[in-house]
């Protein structure tokens, strides 16, 4: 079992959209009893927040309507996570960071930007932009599929 946790800020938006996004491709693969995924936050200042609702709605518009998306909880990551996972996955640069405060040195290479796995030039290795801010979740949504779908061709499941 590869086990996946994505990272971004507050664990509200794009790391929890990364979550569903993978769950809903590896489920439409049929090979989700090979994947555990999961996702946290770098420095969540309100654990226990649901899914910000335009993150939700775009994951909804896009046809993602897994019914865990309305029980998850926005959480830290803690030190015990990097033995737990396979891959850390992160938005972008500071979340590496965060990781890191946490989790000490990264001795296994687990930690990459989700971007990291892109197949387009212009996007591979980029930052995820947070929707909090740009408010353009759809091209949060975007870049986190490109990611996605890049990474599991890295493993070569695609």
């Amino acid at each position: 079992m590869i086990k996946v946790l994505f990272i971004c800020h507050g664990n509200i938006c794009r790391s929890a959209m990364a979550e569903f996004i993978l769950k809903d491709i590896v489920k439409r693969e049929g090979i989700e009893e090979d994947f555990y995924i999961e996702s946290a936050g770098s420095s969540v200042y309100d654990p226990g927040s649901p899914v910000y609702p335009a993150a939700k709605e775009c994951l909804y518009i896009h046809g993602i309507r897994n019914s865990e998306i309305n029980q998850k909880v926005s959480r830290n990551i803690i030190k015990s996570d990097y033995d737990k996972f396979d891959y850390i996955l992160v938005a972008e640069d500071d979340n590496i960071n965060g990781v890191l405060r946490v989790v000490g040195k990264d001795i296994d290479n687990k930690i990459y930007k989700i971007l990291d796995f892109s197949n387009n030039k212009k996007l591979k290795g980029k930052d995820i932009a947070d929707p909090w801010y740009t408010r353009d979740f759809e091209k949060s949504y975007a870049d986190i599929v490109e990611g996605c779908r890049g990474f599991l061709e890295h493993l070569k499941i695609l």
